[in-house]
C-alpha cells in the first residue's frame, strides 16, 4: 500500500479549474514523490452529473480526490466509488469560502458544524479502507480563536481523521471573494505549528502563501507536510527540484525541454481522442517562469495553442524560439 504520509510531506493544493488531470500528468513528470490532489468535485457531480468527473491517468498516483459535500450518505457513496476507481485518498473540503459552495452547505462554512463534519468523516471511513483527510482553515469570520480550531479538530479526530491540511488563514464567508480570501486574511503560521505541537499524534500539513524551498524547509522543521498551491501552478518547473530538495531523492527531469518532450506523446493521444491542444497547453504556459526570455514562450502558447487544429508543432516551435533566444543572448554576452 502507498505510504501517503511519506508523499504528503509535499503536496499540490486542489485548485478549481487548475489541477485537472492534464495539469496533474504534467506535474507528475517533474516530481514522482509529490501527493497530487484533484480539483474539488461535488458529490452531486459524481452521483448525478453526466460527465466522468473521476477520470485520471494511472501515472498520476499517488492521487487524492477532494470531495465537496455535507451529506454523510452521499459522501460515503462517492468515497466508495472513488476507492473502487483506484484513488489513494479522499479529502473533504472544509476550506472553500465561495458563495456557491456556502449555498450548497459545504466548504469553509462547515467549520461551524464540527459534529456534521465528524459524521461525514465517519461515514466515509466506514465505507472505504483508504485514507480520509480534511482540508480546513484556521477559523471563519469572527470565530477565529485557537479554541475554535481545536474544538473542530477534537470532534473530527474522534471520528477517525488523523491527517489535517490547514490553510493558515481564516475565511471571511461574507464580503470577500474566494480570490480575496486567499490574500486578505492574514497568514498565521504559528497557529498551525501550535496545533501540531498540541496534537503530536496527528499528521498536520500547512497550506497558504508558501512560495520557496526555504519556506518549505522552515515549515517542515515543525510540521509533517507542506501543501503548495499557486506557486506550483504558475511556476511549475519548481516541481523538478521537489524530489531532491524535499525528499532527498533523484529528480526525474533536469530541463524544461525534457518536460516538453515527455508531454508530447500524452498530448498526441489527447488530440487523437478529439481533444484540443489548449486543454493541456494552458497548464504549461508558466514552464519558463523566471527564465530570461520566458515571455516569448508564454506569448507563443497564448497566441497559438487555442487555434483550431493546433498540434504538437506549437510546443516544438516554442522550444525552438526559446533555444534561439538563449543562443542569441549568450552570443551577445560574449561580445
Amino acid at each position: 500500500m502507498t505510504d501517503l504520509k511519506h508523499h504528503a510531506k509535499f503536496s499540490i493544493a486542489p485548485m478549481l479549474d487548475w489541477t485537472d488531470r492534464h495539469y496533474r500528468y504534467f506535474a507528475r513528470l517533474m516530481t514522482k514523490q509529490t501527493l497530487l490532489y484533484t480539483e474539488m468535485v461535488t458529490t452531486g457531480a459524481i452521483l448525478f452529473g453526466k460527465g466522468d468527473y473521476l477520470a485520471y491517468n494511472e501515472a498520476e498516483h499517488p492521487l487524492a480526490l477532494q470531495l465537496g459535500g455535507s451529506d454523510p450518505e452521499a459522501l460515503a457513496k462517492c468515497a466508495k466509488i472513488a476507492a473502487e476507481r483506484g484513488y489513494d485518498e479522499i479529502n473533504l473540503n472544509v476550506g472553500c469560502p465561495s458563495d456557491r459552495v456556502q449555498n450548497g452547505k459545504f466548504g469553509a462554512c462547515l467549520m461551524a458544524e464540527p459534529s456534521l463534519v465528524a459524521d461525514c468523516v465517519k461515514a466515509m471511513r466506514d465505507a472505504v479502507d483508504i485514507d480520509v483527510t480534511v482540508k480546513t482553515r484556521i477559523g471563519i469570520d469572527d470565530q477565529d480563536s485557537y479554541q475554535f480550531l481545536t474544538n473542530f479538530v477534537d470532534e473530527v479526530q474522534a471520528a477517525g481523521c488523523d491527517r489535517f491540511i490547514v490553510h493558515a488563514r481564516k475565511a471571511w464567508l461574507q464580503g470577500l471573494s474566494p480570490k480575496q480570501n486567499r490574500e486578505i486574511p492574514e497568514l498565521d503560521y504559528p497557529r498551525v505549528a501550535q496545533l501540531k505541537q498540541d496534537y503530536s499524534d496527528l499528521h498536520v500539513s500547512i497550506n497558504g502563501g508558501i512560495t520557496s524551498f526555504d519556506m518549505i524547509s522552515e515549515q517542515l522543521q515543525h510540521l509533517d507536510g507542506v501543501m503548495v498551491g499557486r506557486e506550483a501552478y504558475q511556476n511549475p518547473f519548481m516541481l523538478a527540484q521537489v524530489d531532491s530538495k524535499v525528499f532527498g531523492l533523484a529528480d526525474p527531469v533536469q530541463t524544461r525541454e525534457q518536460v516538453v518532450e515527455l508531454m508530447l506523446p500524452y498530448i498526441e493521444a489527447h488530440l487523437a481522442a478529439g481533444g484540443r491542444l489548449n486543454h493541456v497547453a494552458r497548464h504549461m504556459i508558466g514552464l519558463y517562469q523566471g527564465i530570461n526570455g520566458g515571455r516569448r514562450w508564454r506569448r507563443h502558447l497564448s497566441e497559438h495553442a487555442h487555434k483550431a487544429g493546433a498540434g504538437l508543432e506549437v510546443l516544438t516551435q516554442g522550444v525552438e524560439i526559446m533555444a534561439q533566444y538563449q543562443a542569441e543572448s549568450q552570443a551577445q554576452a560574449e561580445q
